[in-house]
């Protein structure tokens, strides 16, 4: 039916944090509820997947570069409400620490354009602020 939620539970979400050259790996979302923001490359955790398989993936998927996933580092709920308060979107992120591989950017899958970003570009971009925090505060990047 229009206008139900696809949400009855919250979903379980992956990103990947990757640093080449002093600057980290970025996407700009495509798709609800962040479009058109700038955050870490990452997405839906599928059924059988471990949380470092969905972030290697996805990460292929949406930017083209090949990474190795390592450990959680940040973890952080997003939920989005409509104007009377109905769920749209409920998702707990976990954020892993990545090493870079391989591959050139090549933004696909949600992402609208990807990038390696220096900390100083951070400002002028439309960045996540669960991302400008984990950077900042894991990173002490930005």
């Amino acid at each position: 039916m229009k206008g139900l939620s696809r949400f009855t539970q919250p979903k379980l979400a992956v990103g990947a944090v990757v640093f080449k050259d002093q600057k980290v790996l970025l996407v700009k979302r495509g798709k609800a509820p962040a479009k058109g923001v700038w955050a870490i490359p990452g997405g839906s955790v599928e059924l059988g997947e471990t949380l470092k398989q969905a972030a290697e993936r996805e990460v292929l998927e949406e930017t083209g570069i090949r990474i190795k996933a390592g450990d959680p580092v940040y973890s952080f709920e997003s939920i989005d409400r409509d104007q009377n308060g109905k769920v749209r979107f409920h998702y707990y992120i976990v954020d892993l620490e990545a090493e870079y591989l391989g591959g050139e950017v090549i933004p696909g899958d949600d992402a609208n354009d990807a990038a390696w970003v220096p900390a100083e570009d951070l400002k002028k971009k439309n960045v996540n602020p669960k991302t400008l925090e984990l950077l900042s505060d894991i990173y002490n990047f930005g």
